[in-house]
């Protein structure tokens, strides 16, 4: 029987459900966020990448000279870490600092259709990696080896609205933990925790698991996803 970590969606918005980044590091209660993520004890947080490209990786992007594709799963683990830092980036686009003094170790989750030279190029790096599914990333797979070969027992998923959502619509997530900080931020358009869902979904159910409120004013909410 294939295994997977336990996964944890972990994410902070306004109280108004906007989770923009810059906005969110202006709240109360950002200091809260990153203490709640400690008590969940997780060894690993995974992100998208657009959540990497604005926060970890350099400016600029990959461009390979010939494009010839991975075509195969495939996954190299560099070293043995207590923490990972993982990043679903499909095409292999996003550029890493070549001394890779990361806090945590970095894993790069691609699919299958990654070129070759960006494969080279991670290795170079000394990035450990893992590629699967065909056409776009094999979530449930790649978390299968995230558990099967990296020991990754509890996840953290704190990426943005598109990879929380690939996670929920896939069946994998386990738990969400909300944190709420005590601010509004109204502006139209802005992402939410989760978007993007057919229209025909209806809603996912989940189970009040715990309440948590910090003197700054923000409030943490964990609820167990029901499947």
């Amino acid at each position: 029987m294939n295994s997977k970590p336990y996964i944890v969606c972990h994410m902070m918005m306004s109280i108004d459900g906007r989770i923009d980044c810059a906005m969110t590091a202006k709240l109360a209660g950002v200091d809260d966020y990153y203490k709640a993520l400690d008590n969940l004890n997780t060894t690993a947080a995974l992100s998208g990448r657009v959540t990497a490209e604005l926060e970890m990786a350099l400016p600029g992007k990959f461009e390979p000279k010939k494009n010839i594709p991975l075509g195969r799963e495939e996954y190299s683990r560099k070293r043995k870490a207590d923490r990972y830092e993982i990043i679903v980036d499909t095409k292999g686009t996003l550029l890493w600092d070549e001394d890779n003094e990361y806090e945590d170790h970095i894993i790069i989750i691609t699919g299958e259709n990654v070129s070759r030279e960006y494969v080279a190029y991670l290795d170079l790096l000394g990035v450990s990696r893992i590629s699967c599914g065909k056409d776009r990333v094999d979530l449930k797979r790649a978390t299968e080896i995230l558990a099967e070969k990296f020991q990754v027992k509890r996840l953290a998923v704190v990426g943005g609205s598109t990879i929380n959502t690939a996670f929920l619509s896939a069946g994998l997530l386990d738990e969400i933990s909300i944190l709420i900080g005590p601010g509004i931020d109204g502006r139209k358009g802005l992402q939410a925790v989760f978007d993007g869902l057919p229209e025909d979904s209806e809603p996912i159910p989940l189970k009040l698991k715990d309440i948590k409120a910090f003197e700054s004013g923000a409030v943490q909410i964990i609820y167990s996803v029901q499947k």
